[in-house]
């Protein structure tokens, strides 16, 4: 029986074969090659942060759990959306514009990652106490599963 659908799985291959003429798949990387000259590569400024200082509470938290969520990569939007939740409603005003300047100033949200896992030192401008909070949130002293964004359910609870 085995040797039937053997040569049924064969048959049907070469019976393909002509279709599909000769198949090649290549598969290449063609990241930091020092032939690389890099011009193809474009980059698009991004506008500076700019603070909102007459921004009322409760649009800038809710402007930073939205931010926090939709970071363009896996890794922060996990992170960060779980520390908003925990976190955000408990900030002062102060801690709140360090936080909305940490998230939104950098350029590369991989170097948000860095800091907060302490894989690469934090630099001093960003060095405070809501960066100290994040260091200690990425920890997961814990242990908690933190394989997706929180729901935002929690959001229509009446608060404890």
């Amino acid at each position: 029986m085995a040797l039937a659908r053997q040569l049924c799985l064969l048959s049907r291959w070469a019976l393909c074969r002509p279709i599909l003429g000769h198949v090649s798949v290549q598969r290449s990387y063609r990241g930091d090659s020092p032939a690389d000259s890099g011009k193809d590569v474009l980059e698009i400024p991004l506008p500076p942060w700019q603070e909102r200082p007459n921004e009322p509470l409760e649009t800038k938290r809710a402007r930073l759990l939205y931010e926090s969520r939709k970071r363009g990569m896996l890794e922060n939007c996990i992170l960060l959306s779980l520390f908003a939740k925990e976190n955000l409603n408990r900030m002062s005003e102060r801690q709140l514009n360090l936080y909305d300047r940490l998230i939104n100033e950098p350029s590369n949200d991989w170097d948000i990652y860095y800091w907060a896992t302490e894989a690469k030192p934090t630099p001093a401008v960003f060095e405070n106490d809501v960066m100290a909070m994040l260091r200690e949130f990425a920890k997961n002293k814990n242990r908690e599963q933190r394989l997706q964004q929180p729901d935002l359910e929690y959001l229509f609870e009446s608060p404890r």
